[in-house]
């Protein structure tokens, strides 16, 4: 991983952090790590096997032989879970809110450090999550931490969610969005934070173009571009 350049791009749930990330992997050409949606298809699967959010032996076990594909379909990506597409099942709220809870089991985040760690091949990774820069890549070159408001984060993630066609609660998002950040901010293991030498972007006012060209200037600075 050292010989290979990565940037992480850290933050709350509702940040942009994942669009932004498709931005800067399509500019730079470098692969691209969700690492959310790793935890996402964890919490998905516990729940389509019964399994419950809070068993950490099973649900670690079920982190440590998960059978997932992710296919390129036009613009998107089609997520593929024991043969299911989930893409859009992985996005709803309730999934968000069990991906926070396993995503605190220590043994479930040792499960998939490794995997997330393949992810870095050259010509480069750019990485989306919560620990991306304090625990799985502390090596990388640039380390960003975006962060907005918690209203505008449910704001944005209630547009998302209705322009796909599903149901939602701005008062719920806001509600789930601020419990999420209470769990992922207090965890024991890997806690919500950004990195001693992260570049902290409060993004609450900003535009996405606004934000990408901040960061772009960032990676330079860094010698990377």
């Amino acid at each position: 991983m050292k010989t290979v350049p990565i940037i992480t791009i850290d933050g709350p749930s509702g940040s942009g952090k994942g669009t932004l990330c498709k931005l800067l992997a399509e500019r730079l050409g470098y692969h691209l790590l969700d690492s959310g949606a790793l935890y996402r298809l964890v919490a998905l699967a516990a729940e389509h096997h019964g399994v419950s959010p809070e068993n950490e032996l099973a649900v670690a076990d079920i982190a440590g032989c998960l059978d997932v594909q992710f296919k390129t379909k036009g613009d998107d990506i089609q997520v593929v879970l024991e043969g299911e597409d989930v893409s859009l099942a992985i996005r709803t709220e309730a999934c968000g809110m069990n991906a926070s809870k396993v995503a605190s089991l220590t043994l479930v985040r040792k499960a998939l450090q490794e995997r997330q760690r393949a992810f870095a091949e050259l010509p480069g990774l750019v990485a989306d999550g919560r620990d991306m820069g304090t625990v799985i890549f502390r090596e990388a070159q640039v380390k960003v931490f975006l962060t907005a408001s918690a209203q505008e984060r449910a704001d944005r993630r209630y547009k998302q969610l209705k322009n796909k066609g599903l149901d939602a609660s701005l008062s719920d998002i806001l509600m789930d969005i601020q419990q999420r950040d209470e769990r992922d901010e207090n965890r024991s293991i890997a806690p919500l934070k950004p990195a001693d030498d992260a570049l902290v972007i409060d993004c609450t006012q900003m535009t996405i173009t606004d934000v990408e060209q901040k960061i772009l200037t960032f990676i330079h600075n860094k010698g990377i571009l």
